[in-house]
């Protein structure tokens, strides 16, 4: 050390005694007046010393943090985390096998952190058969690195002596700004050049945390740190060597996101390298999810009638039924004109029935003699049979009901059948639907491509593949009803979901092609989040086209081999 530091350190010691010599007058002044001024503003978040390397496969990310150091991989181009890799570190002791703490995290003891404050690590990863050699250029803070050999012991001594004297009010920390100070001197003289630097700025915070403290008869926060927190020296926190420091994602000025890959798990975030090629035209459809007319029926009655329930009872919706299956009968009433016409039929059948039989009878008889011609006799029979056919029919006709059959296979889409209910003739009791062949229904005001394939998007953001079924030639307040059949999983549509159907128009056109989660809508617009850098993404505004119900295509504002963000895109705009 030279001549003019020592001297340098020696007179800020000796300002440092008189500084905590006139603490107390000065502290007891500002609490009779009760003006204790304008606080000083918060330090901002400091970063803890990271390094990060990437190459084609993989990307990591250094952080280190007491004697420890964690590395995160992750993929390249998807930002998906690497589990069970292997990482080899050339480190200033040698190699250095890492173990697996997390999802994609890994970590290594460094003790040698203590010695400097520039490190160049080479890492060795092979994961799924992909072997890279990353170099890491590691920077620790000047600060950070002089004081870490005695950052320990230096904040359990400070947080214990700032508790004593938070008890014994400003005497006592004038008190101890004076023993720092001479502490200070004696450490110059021996020419310990790095512990003074560590006493002095101890001694500064001292003073500066002490200078607010409670007055009797008011109530104050505590000011030192408490049990298991950590002391900080002009920003730099003095952790303890094992203790991993926690950051948080925040904005940057520009308008750029800072996030951890710590926290990028948390959000699961997800990046995709973007391309130009050519992509067919597609325009945005309202549409409505239909039945299919040759999977679906009405199940209605002819007649008016009572509905009564079938020996198992009505279906219940959602039941799957087959074709022919009997789902209610109506029976339908009759009037008393009618009775009472009914019943004179029924007196005139039973008596020409009488008549017959009797006639047949002795026709029986007489033909065993041959007084009667066989002939005769059989036509007795035949008409004794068709007055008793008149007669079960007019029976039947009185209490045999309507049955209400199914007339395709499918579920229960709609029940309007209750016991005992008064039907009249066309009314729709049950609604036969084949839930796997669905339709959609939607407006054009453009011509559309003949038999291509579309896509809808559910309300939900999930999508369905269509096939053209044709198009109308009604004109439907200046629209064109086209239809398509659902040719995907169907689970969980319903008849009458509104849809937004993607539709191509024959045309083409070039473009990125981008995931519809990776749009951000804006007061300025659409923007996107290109990954910059292993822990920094910043905002892009484009300007995009509808493309398929997944995807849009980036018109402008985006160039070709971007990583940009496709999963979590709302999450990170949320991040201030």
């Amino acid at each position: 050390m030279t001549i003019r530091l020592a001297a340098a350190l020696r007179a800020l010691a000796v300002s440092l005694v008189l500084a905590a010599a006139s603490a107390a007058g000065s502290v007891a002044l500002a609490h009779e007046g009760h003006s204790h001024g304008v606080e000083a503003p918060a330090l901002p978040a400091q970063t803890t010393p990271r390094a990060e390397a990437a190459s084609a496969s993989f990307e990591l990310v250094a952080v280190a943090s007491g004697d420890r150091i964690r590395f995160y991989l992750d993929r390249f181009t998807s930002n998906e985390p690497v589990n069970g890799a292997e990482i080899t570190i050339e480190t200033p002791d040698g190699p250095a096998e890492t173990r697996a703490v997390g999802d994609g995290v890994y970590e290594i003891a460094a003790p040698w952190l203590a010695r400097g404050q520039r490190y160049d690590l080479l890492a060795t990863v092979t994961a799924d058969g992909t072997m890279d050699v990353l170099a890491l250029d590691l920077q620790l803070p000047e600060l950070a690195a002089a004081a870490m050999p005695v950052q320990a012991e230096a904040s359990a001594w400070l947080a214990n002596l700032r508790r004593h004297l938070t008890h014994q009010g400003p005497i006592g920390a004038a008190a101890g700004g004076f023993l720092l100070g001479l502490a200070v001197i004696m450490l110059v003289r021996s020419r310990r050049a790095l512990p003074a630097f560590a006493v002095l700025a101890l001694t500064l915070t001292l003073l500066l945390g002490t200078a607010a403290l409670a007055h009797e008869g008011h109530d104050h926060q505590k000011n030192g740190p408490g049990e298991g927190e950590a002391a900080s020296v002009q920003g730099v926190a003095l952790t303890a060597p094992t203790a991993v420091s926690v950051e948080r994602a925040r904005r940057l000025p520009g308008g750029a996101v800072f996030v951890p890959k710590s926290t990028q798990r948390l959000l699961a975030l997800r990046t995709g390298l973007t391309g130009i090629a050519d992509h067919r035209r597609t325009v945005e459809l309202p549409g409505r999810v239909i039945a299919d007319p040759n999977a679906s029926g009405v199940v209605q009655s002819s007649v008016g009638g009572r509905l009564a329930p079938p020996p198992g009872g009505f279906p219940n919706l959602g039941t799957r039924v087959r074709k022919g299956e009997v789902l209610a009968t109506v029976t339908p009433p009759v009037q008393a004109v009618d009775l009472s016409d009914m019943r004179q039929t029924q007196g005139d059948l039973d008596q020409q029935i009488a008549i017959t039989g009797r006639k047949v009878a002795r026709y029986e008889r007489l033909a065993t003699t041959g007084a009667v011609a066989q002939t005769a006799l059989e036509d007795a029979r035949a008409e004794l049979t068709g007055l008793k056919d008149r007669r079960a029919a007019l029976d039947t006709i009185r209490r045999a009901p309507e049955e209400l059959i199914a007339p395709v296979d499918g579920v229960v889409a709609e029940r309007a059948a209750v016991a005992g209910q008064m039907a009249a003739a066309g009314t729709m009791v049950f609604r036969i639907v084949d839930p796997d062949k669905l339709y959609v229904e939607a407006l054009s005001f453009v011509g559309l491509e003949p038999g291509a394939a579309a896509t809808a998007r559910l309300p939900d953001g999930r999508t369905l593949a269509l096939a053209s079924r044709g198009a109308g030639l009604a004109d439907r307040n200046q629209a064109v009803p086209v239809q398509f059949a659902i040719t995907g999983n169907a689970e969980g549509v319903r008849l009458g979901q509104f849809v937004t159907v993607m539709a191509p128009t024959g045309e083409t056109i070039g473009g990125l092609a981008v995931p519809r989660a990776g749009i951000v809508r804006t007061e300025s617009g659409a923007v996107v989040y290109e990954h910059v850098s292993a822990e920094r993404f910043e905002p892009r505004p484009v300007r995009v086209e509808p493309l398929d119900a997944e995807q849009v295509i980036v018109a402008g504002g985006l160039g070709a081999g971007r990583r940009v963000v496709v999963q979590g895109a709302e999450l990170l705009d949320q991040v201030r």
